[in-house]
Order: C-alpha cells, then structure tokens, then sequence
C-alpha cells in the first residue's frame, strides 16, 4: 500500500481540538440543557447551539487521529509490542489521573450543589474510591455513588480499541490494501460508512456522557484512521470530495435542528422522529470529518516540498517547534484540563458579572494554568512524563 509518514495536519488539529475542549467546557457551565459540575445561575440557549457545531465532528476526529497514529505504531513495533506501549501510554495516565485528579470535579460538584456541604477533600477522596464491577457498561467496569471516569472516558475508550484492534491489525490492514484501487475508481464509496455510524447513533442511542455519540460509533473513526486515512489513493479521493461532502454535512446537520429542538429525549427516543434525527446527525458527523481531513490534506499539499508556494525560513522553523511541542503535549492537556475548568468555574461563577466576562475569565485562567502545569509540573521530569503518558525524555533533555 503507497504510504507516507505521519501526518503533522492532522497531529495539530488533534492538538487544537483538545484546546477547544477548554472553551467547551467551560461553555457548559453556562448552559441550561447540560448537567455540568458547576453551573452559573443564569444560561444562555445560544450555548447549546454553538456546542453542536464541535460535537458534531471533534471527538470522532480524535479518534481517527488516534487510529491513524496506532497504523504507524504497529508498522514500527509490530502488534505485540503496540498493545504493550498502549497499556503504558494510556493505562499509566488512566490510572493516574482517576486517583489524583478525577475526584476533584465530583468533590466540587457537591459544594457547588449545596453551600452547606463542607466535607473537605480528603475525606471525600476515600468515597469517590469506593467502587464494584458493573460488566454491563463495558468497557466503564467500575461504578460507585460517587465514582466516574469523567472526562477521561476518551482515555478509556481509546486503550479499549487499542487493545482490540491489536490482534486483527494484520488482516484489517490487508483488506484495507485491497480497497484501495477500488476507492481511487470510485471515490463515492468513501460516503458508505455514513451508514453504519447513522444506524449506530439511531438505533443504540446517542450518549451525552460521550459527547453526544454512542461510543461504539467512535470505533468506526478510529478503524478509519487506522485502515485508510494513510493510504495515498484513499487520501486523493478524500481530496476531490472534500467540498462537496462537506455541504452535504452541512445539510445533515442542518436537518437534526427540528429533532433536536422539538423532542423531550432525542438522544434515545424511539419515537420515528427521534431515530430519524439521530441517524441524520451520525451521517452528518461523518462527511464533516471526512471533509475536513480532506480539505486540511488539500492545504498540506500547498505546503513547501509538496509544490507550493514558499514561506520564510524562520516562521517555517518556529511553526514547526510550535507544533512538534503541542503535539507531545495532547494527551497531557486533555488529562489537565477538566479538573482545571471546573476549579475556576467554581470560583468565578459566583461573581456579580455578565455571562461573557466569566466565560472569558475562566478559558484565559483555565488554559494558562493547564500550560503551565504542562510545562513546569509534567514535561520536565521522568516521572511526570511517565505518569502523562509521554515518552522519558521530551526532545534535546535529559530526563531529571
């Protein structure tokens, strides 16, 4: 199969999606349809909107990252030792931020329901720990009153496919070859797993806990970033049909707006207009992603050393550090960042003070605190690093 290397568009977009999970989530706090840890006493409809435009495309993209680099790890380690580094990279950091940061989203949610409650942290921390197995929600096997996986329910998933796509990478990868030629003959096959992510979504039910997809529907982006997104042909094909896949997810989307609004539960409704909306939002989400990839492949195309125009020596040089920082610093940030919003939500959403000011008080304040955490608690030593899921050393150190 003609192949490239990494694809660095897609590593920094996958960077800027988990930044955007900073404006995200600190826009829930002033939404009324979303039951946020902490929430400003006054909302705004114009929130829930506005977020539909991120869910739609966001974290499925992250997935497809995620099976994108996975294709580029096996192909150097082999399937054994890609399952290997994932149970470190990923089950590290899991287990990490579940006992040390995790908690403390739930502890403030308490305080923040009820004034009175002044249990301090530690005596809560114990309560959050007690758990039993609850195999019926797989792969979230723990459960408690007060335990939950939070936002790291992203870390969980992605281990999980890991460690099932380990064993069949090897035929996946050998009927992914055999697609291609035909994919290049006819690019419109590259709409068909709209399907099973519209059936997925409509008949198992969107998860809000997931951002809004079901969580087997993320599965198929991931598969897709492993199997095809590298392949040169399916790259070309993804190209010529950005734009047009990209209206027709526009108009899908467009179509959710009636179900969305008008029905009491459209994310597992069974009634006809519920399952229409939703398999309308899951095909939806696939020609956003699909058209995005495309278009950003079409922008890399134009970049120097791919014939097009030049830029100066030295913002080429400084955007290339930019990006090589933040795309080590991805998953890092995604594990900082809730605990970090929703301790300045707490703070802030008591203020006498327009929704707009707090908003931005706590996206500037949350995101400088995340980069500083990253900078000065996570990257610089060997054990951070290793907690966070990063390599020993970050590149031209020596690990402390």
């Amino acid at each position: 199969m003609p192949v490239r290397g990494r694809r660095g568009e897609l590593d920094s977009l996958r960077t800027l999606v988990v930044v955007g999970l900073v404006f995200f989530h600190a826009a829930l706090v002033f939404s009324p349809d979303d039951d946020y840890y902490v929430k400003n006493a006054d909302t705004t409809g114009a929130i829930t909107v506005l977020a539909g435009f991120g869910v739609v495309w966001a974290m499925p993209m992250l997935f497809l990252v995620a099976g994108l680099g996975a294709r580029h790890s096996i192909r150097r380690r082999g399937a054994g030792g890609f399952a290997r580094e994932r149970l470190l990279r990923l089950g590290v950091p899991l287990v990490f931020a579940t006992l040390a940061l995790d908690p403390l989203p739930q502890w403030l949610r308490l305080r923040a329901a009820d004034p009175g409650h002044h249990e301090s942290y530690w005596h809560f921390w114990p309560r959050f720990l007690t758990v039993h197995l609850d195999l019926g929600d797989f792969p979230f096997v723990l459960a408690g009153r007060y335990f939950e996986t939070g936002h790291l329910w992203f870390v969980v998933l992605l281990l999980t496919f890991c460690l099932l796509l380990a064993p069949v990478a090897a035929p996946l990868a050998a009927a992914a070859e055999r697609s291609g030629p035909l994919v290049a003959r006819h690019p419109a096959l590259l709409l068909l797993p709209a399907l099973p992510l519209a059936a997925i979504d409509s008949l198992l039910g969107m998860e809000e806990d997931f951002a809004g997809w079901n969580r087997w529907a993320y599965l198929l982006f991931f598969l897709y970033g492993h199997a095809l997104a590298d392949d040169d042909r399916i790259r070309a094909a993804t190209r010529r049909l950005a734009v047009p896949v990209g209206v027709l997810g526009l108009l899908l989307f467009a179509g959710t707006a009636p179900g969305f609004v008008t029905q009491d539960d459209p994310f597992t409704a069974w009634t006809p207009f519920a399952l229409v909306t939703r398999a309308l939002f899951g095909a939806a989400g696939w020609c956003w992603v699909l058209a995005i990839v495309g278009l950003l492949d079409r922008a890399r195309e134009g970049r120097p050393g791919e014939g097009g125009s030049h830029e100066p020596q030295e913002a080429g040089v400084s955007r290339r550090r930019v990006t090589a920082y933040l795309a080590v610093a991805a998953l890092p940030l995604y594990v900082l960042h809730q605990p970090v919003v929703v301790a300045f939500a707490y703070g802030v959403v008591g203020w006498s003070a327009p929704i707009v000011v707090k908003y931005a008080v706590i996206v500037t304040g949350s995101l400088a605190v995340i980069l500083l955490l990253y900078e000065y608690g996570v990257r610089r030593t060997r054990l951070t690093r290793f907690l966070f899921g990063m390599r020993a050393a970050p590149p031209g150190r020596t690990p402390s």
